[in-house]
């Protein structure tokens, strides 16, 4: 179902992030918390559902990602 090629490179994309998630402080609160409960390879196949979902959505409507800001991110979580 779907294309493993693509499946695979987003789990792989999603892996690098992790790694970096688990060192860093500013990371996002939702993917430390899910790393925290959850396999790391599980969390992986998470995240990169999360940016297949973001990447079709972005295709669907024709639109540009454009990044969160980080200091409207710290707000939420403090």
């Amino acid at each position: 179902m779907g294309n493993p090629e693509l499946r695979s490179i987003l789990v792989v994309g999603a892996t690098a992030v992790l790694r970096l998630v688990r060192n860093d402080v500013r990371a996002r609160p939702w993917l430390k918390a899910l790393l925290a409960r959850r396999p790391f390879k599980v969390a992986a196949v998470a995240q990169a559902n999360k940016t297949a979902r973001i990447i079709w959505a972005l295709l669907d409507k024709g639109e540009i990602y454009r990044r969160p800001d980080p200091l409207a991110i710290a707000a939420v979580t403090q």
